[in-house]
């Protein structure tokens, strides 16, 4: 049976990898980098209501008027994002067998950005079988972004790594509706396949992407395609506070900018101390160590969901040390005690 014994000592915790590592790879994308440098057309911008309609018609008569090559995908286990041909539907024309309209294919959702409800199509070919990211979450995936048009202004060659907070806000609706691969093989030349990845498209309004300020090879108020093959997710904890990030999204609306509990100007996904109570928030969780002994047999434990969280493992002599934390509420007032200003308990301190 694992062992659990509480810890007293101060150390540098490290979010848990959910998945497998995710290497150091340069990144070669930048179409989708929300950060990018926009285009000053000198013309006022447009109104983001009036503009969100304009963009749903002009997506639903893309989709309407474009076919994709269904039937390679029937019983296709492990399919690839360039496997995926999109047609334009000539005038006159009828879609061809095994081949289906987008309209008919994708699926539509909505979601709440800068106060304007955003639709946005998802064509889903294959879910994947690993974990689904959540909206703040790194990555690792192929991609290819296109125009209306058909001109792709950006793509990957080998898988890159991102980081989903850093990016335009229509992939951190697309991306966690995916799941992962379900495992992969190092193929012992530098590279790793990947078995039954995440493979899908997104059609997003220009609300989702750059708006008015456009990209490189992106004019502003354009609609964009994107074509991915998710293989590898990690749990982001951009503070390494010991909360993962999208816990503290509080209000629920994919937006990390307005959590801010102590109003210090700093949100609480980039707060080492979100209350603002001078005690860091990583003391005022609760830490854990596990010892689980594969060599008796012992299983791994089962941490409290959404209250528990692996930050760090070792393994020697097939004796697995895990770290966890746990959030607490000393005075049981529905107010855990790392936004609770009036509670100062240091978990870490030595008694």
């Amino acid at each position: 049976m694992y062992q659990a014994k509480g810890k007293k000592k101060k150390t540098q915790m490290k979010i848990k990898y959910y998945l497998l590592p995710i290497l150091a790879i340069a990144l070669s994308f930048n179409a989708c980098n929300k950060e990018d440098d926009g285009i000053d057309t000198g013309e006022p911008e447009e109104d983001r209501q009036e503009r969100q309609d304009k963009d749903k018609v002009i997506l639903l008569e893309y989709l309407g008027t474009h076919y994709y090559n269904s039937e390679f995908f029937n019983g296709n286990t492990n399919p690839l994002m360039n496997d995926l041909v999109i047609t334009e539907l000539t005038e006159g024309e009828s879609v061809p067998a095994d081949h289906t309209l987008l309209i008919d294919a994708v699926e539509t959702k909505t979601s709440l950005y800068a106060d304007v409800n955003y639709e946005f199509y998802i064509l889903r070919i294959n879910q994947g079988s690993g974990d689904s990211p959540h909206f703040v979450d790194k990555i690792r995936l192929n991609y290819s972004g296109n125009l209306l048009d058909g001109e792709v202004f950006d793509s990957s060659i080998t898988p890159v790594d991102f980081d989903l907070v850093s990016l335009i806000p229509g992939w951190s609706r697309v991306i966690p509706e995916f799941n992962v691969a379900g495992s992969y093989v190092d193929n012992g030349d530098g590279t790793v396949s990947y078995n039954d990845p995440g493979v899908g498209a997104m059609f997003i309004p220009s609300g989702l992407a750059y708006f008015s300020g456009g990209s490189n090879g992106i004019l502003p108020y354009n609609s964009l395609v994107f074509k991915f093959e998710l293989y590898q997710t990690e749990v982001s904890d951009h503070d390494q506070d010991g909360i993962p990030s999208y816990l503290e999204d509080l209000n629920f609306n994919l937006n990390m900018s307005d959590d801010d509990t102590d109003e210090n100007t700093i949100p609480n996904f980039a707060d080492f101390d979100d209350d603002g109570d001078e005690v860091l928030t990583i003391n005022e969780l609760s830490p854990m160590v596990y010892l689980v002994d594969t060599n008796q047999g012992d299983l791994e434990p089962i941490l409290v969901e959404g209250r528990e969280f692996e930050i760090s493992r070792s393994e020697d002599d097939g004796v697995i040390t895990i770290n966890t934390v746990k959030i607490m509420d000393s005075n049981n007032d529905g107010l855990d005690d790392y936004l609770d200003i009036n509670i100062t308990i240091n978990y870490n301190e030595e008694n």
